[in-house]
């Protein structure tokens, strides 16, 4: 009899697949669409409370930004840095997947991989 895992284990279980995939991503973390961290794969140094709120006001603004333009539902924006990039990712209607990477990330690769994950944290959240 296999035991069943916690939302928090699911959660978990996503961003670490994730990884396991795109092992070039620097970090990656949940949230609630109020800016609470849920989850989190990041180094020592990241404040993952700074994150999810950023990453949760992001996803705000570029849904105010896409309802002002109607260009439909936002699924995901970017922020690009000439050291890095952070995409943010819709995640049903209670969370934000925000995924940070190298500028030369393979950017096909990585949204293939990060949709997918984005959706499978909306179906637990």
């Amino acid at each position: 009899m296999t035991q069943m895992m916690t939302k928090q284990e699911r959660l978990n279980s996503i961003l670490q697949n994730l990884r396991n995939s795109l092992p070039e991503v620097r970090g990656a973390l949940i949230a609630t669409v109020d800016g609470l961290p849920i989850a989190q794969v990041v180094d020592g140094n990241t404040d993952a409370n700074r994150v999810a709120a950023m990453a949760a006001t992001a996803l705000g603004l570029g849904k105010r930004i896409n309802d002002t333009l109607a260009s439909g539902e936002l699924t995901e924006l970017s922020v690009s840095g000439l050291n890095g990039q952070v995409f943010i990712y819709a995640a049903g209607r209670k969370g934000v997947l925000a995924v940070v990477t190298p500028s030369q990330m393979n950017l096909g690769l990585l949204n293939m991989e990060a949709r997918d994950a984005a959706q499978d944290v909306a179906s637990v959240l």
